[in-house]
């Protein structure tokens, strides 16, 4: 098709074209003939090009197959949730890596009865995770939820049971160093309680068993924050039959020392009475001093003096120890009685010695001043009388 065009305004760019009918038409002023200039008429031939629409179209269509089989023959997948271990208050779950096909992540997020538990950090890298602080044997259900940019899709849910505090399958153990002897008899006591070892510090490892806090695998449990415990805690567990605190089996804790019945006894060491505990034994009496009564329930009696005075002692004494007889039931009495025994027999066997002079006493009885008159009477008729001095018959039977 010919078409003739009048030239109207020229621009740098643009150039305005007047048809017959006076339309304007915009025309690049590159595809023009040099020398164009306002009021030129130019021919213009228009003719459709098939075979370049057919060349365009199938190039179209090529591309569109393309982004097709690259973007959309697949999509992300649902996570596969799965319960991997469950003790009595921690359940260890865990899915398959993340399918996202060509869609980009957005989050992956936990779900716990219903309610979001909270997004799992690094879900690319990570597909275990561990809830803690569970309550014992209580039923829980888990499901996670992926966000991609090709859409939201949700696992299936999981229903987890915790144990009882009588189960023990959900153990876990990872063993550190142990001696042959002791690694034997955990792994049968281990088998016997029906839970697990496994090798290297994992997820599910419950507790770390070892006797030496060292190596590799023991700064793993410490940084995880394991339990670190000695064998005897499996010995205890099955003994009880039931899942023990650690708190008594940590490696770094302190032994506890023998049951209280085994300790050696100090009953037969300490007196009952803590004014006896205060009161020194009394020394035996000397061969001439006689026997003091204070320590037993009928005293015997001492021989009398001839000497008035002494004898008016001696009848005081006598009363002194009648008086000690009705309250014999009370210890501090017999505490007392058995301190002035030990001064008279002391006393004695100062006298003795002293035939020369004869020292004032110093314990005194319930009428102190008038038995030191006495016995200074006494003395001076001993001197005067030349009796011996040895006779004691001032401490004898002497009480409160």
């Amino acid at each position: 098709m010919l078409v003739s065009l009048t030239v109207g305004k020229v621009d740098a760019g643009v150039t305005v074209l007047l048809t017959p009918d006076k339309r304007l038409i915009e025309f690049p002023s590159i595809l023009l003939p040099p020398g164009i200039s306002s009021g030129s008429i130019v021919d213009i031939n228009v003719t459709r090009n098939k075979n370049s629409e057919t060349a365009t179209e199938r190039s179209f269509r090529e591309l569109q197959d393309q982004i097709l089989s690259s973007f959309g023959s697949a999509e992300p997948l649902a996570p596969a949730l799965r319960c991997r271990n469950a003790t009595q208050t921690s359940v260890v779950l865990e899915w398959d890596p993340i399918q996202l096909a060509t869609a980009d992540l957005i989050s992956l997020a936990l779900y716990r009865n219903g309610q979001k538990a909270g997004n799992i950090p690094k879900p690319l890298s990570m597909h275990t995770t561990k809830i803690s602080g569970l309550a014992v044997d209580t039923e829980y259900t888990f499901h996670l939820v992926l966000r991609t940019t090709a859409g939201t899709f949700t696992s299936q849910r999981v229903t987890v049971r915790t144990h009882k505090m009588t189960d023990l399958s959900g153990i876990t153990i990872t063993t550190g160093i142990l001696p042959a002897p002791i690694r034997e008899g955990l792994a049968l006591a281990v088998e016997r309680i029906g839970a697990k070892i496994v090798d290297g510090v994992r997820i599910d490892t419950t507790h770390f068993v070892t006797t030496d806090g060292r190596g590799v695998q023991w700064e793993k449990a410490n940084e995880l924050n394991i339990p670190i415990v000695r064998p005897e805690w499996v010995e205890a567990c099955e003994r009880n039959g039931r899942i023990l605190g650690v708190t008594k089996f940590y490696l770094d804790a302190v032994r506890v020392g023998p049951p209280f019945d085994e300790r050696p006894s100090t009953a037969s060491t300490t007196p009952a009475n803590p004014v006896l505990a205060s009161v020194p034994t009394a020394a035996p009496p000397s061969k001439d001093a006689p026997s003091n009564g204070a320590s037993t329930s009928s005293p015997a009696p001492a021989p009398r003096s001839e000497d008035p005075a002494r004898r008016k002692e001696e009848e005081e004494g006598d009363a002194g120890s009648d008086s000690s007889e009705s309250e014999e039931g009370e210890p501090e009495q017999k505490a007392k009685l058995a301190g002035h025994g030990e001064q008279k027999a002391l006393a004695d066997e100062r006298d003795q010695k002293q035939l020369a002079a004869r020292p004032k006493p110093t314990v005194k009885d319930a009428e102190g001043s008038e038995d030191d008159e006495d016995e200074d009477k006494g003395s001076d008729e001993d001197g005067k009388g030349g009796k011996s001095p040895g006779d004691g018959a001032s401490f004898q039977d002497v009480a409160l």
